[in-house]
């Protein structure tokens, strides 16, 4: 298992500039990740310079960029605008690239209330599949997320219901796999663990993310709230998956915070690994 992290407890901070990638990628090194994750809302300008230049901040740093996360909206019920939507997140891939991500997080689309449940399906399954064929060239591994609320969102995600999410992956090019949300499928899944074992063999990477209430998502220090961990890492050790987990820190409780997920994550992991040696 290799370990990032998405340091939304910081976005206020490096988006106004308060706080730079640099500064990122020194706190990830020193807590003992293996990289670290982006938000496209970190390249401003979304200019190809602009991300190369991240790209060389990480690096002096002696990290690098596992996921970049973005927020594609194909359920857009205007045509003209879903078509910008594309455009948009082709260009997202090519800044994933620069920035050298192995994985770019996409989303389906907010739930528009003028949407209808199969035209929102409909158009995230044409999106997303336009996007795989347009940049699968890239090397950008991209990763379908059920979001929650993006904070750049006006509604929920349409696909938040678990039975939307599945019905649209099955119908998604195989060259698209998932991120799994912890905390989302903990809050809008009745049975997480059955959604996790559905998606395994299209999962690309996980975000480890907590929540204090199951039905609504309110992000708490990992490892604190909801998020049955211990069963959702014998799930993946039973079925031999070693990959990214990328950790969601949204606790707001700063570099404590970060130090006491990553603890939490690596810890917990290593117990169950203990568990299946012994058994």
């Amino acid at each position: 298992m290799q370990l990032s992290c998405l340091p939304v407890s910081f976005f206020s901070e490096i988006i106004e500039g308060r706080m730079s990638i640099a500064d990122w990628a020194v706190l990830g090194k020193e807590v003992g990740l293996d990289a670290i994750d982006i938000s496209i809302l970190f390249i401003p300008d979304r200019s190809l310079k602009q991300a190369r230049q991240l790209r060389q901040m990480v690096e002096q740093e002696g990290m690098r960029v596992t996921m970049m996360t973005s927020y594609p909206d194909f359920t857009h019920p205007d045509a003209k605008q879903r078509q910008s939507e594309l455009e948009a997140a082709i260009h997202s891939v090519q800044l994933a690239a620069e920035v050298g991500a192995r994985f770019l997080r996409v989303t389906a689309g907010q739930a528009h209330p003028e949407t209808p449940l199969e035209d929102g399906c409909h158009w995230a399954i044409e999106g997303l599949n336009a996007l795989v064929d347009r940049t699968a060239h890239l090397g950008v591994q991209l990763v379908y997320e059920n979001h929650a609320k993006p904070g750049v969102w006006q509604y929920t995600d349409f696909s938040q219901p678990p039975e939307i999410f599945l019905h649209i992956l099955t119908h998604l090019d195989q060259r698209i796999q998932v991120n799994f949300d912890t905390g989302n499928a903990t809050s809008f899944s009745p049975q997480p663990l059955v959604l996790l074992e559905t998606v395994l063999p299209r999962l690309g990477s996980i975000h480890a993310s907590d929540t204090a209430q199951i039905g609504t998502l309110e992000h708490v220090l990992i490892g604190t709230g909801k998020v049955d961990y211990p069963a959702i890492f014998r799930c993946l050790q039973s079925a031999g998956w070693d990959g990214w987990i990328c950790i969601e820190e949204a606790s707001f409780q700063g570099e404590a915070g970060v130090r006491k997920a990553v603890q939490f994550i690596r810890e917990t992991w290593k117990q169950i690994l203990l568990e299946k040696i012994h058994e």
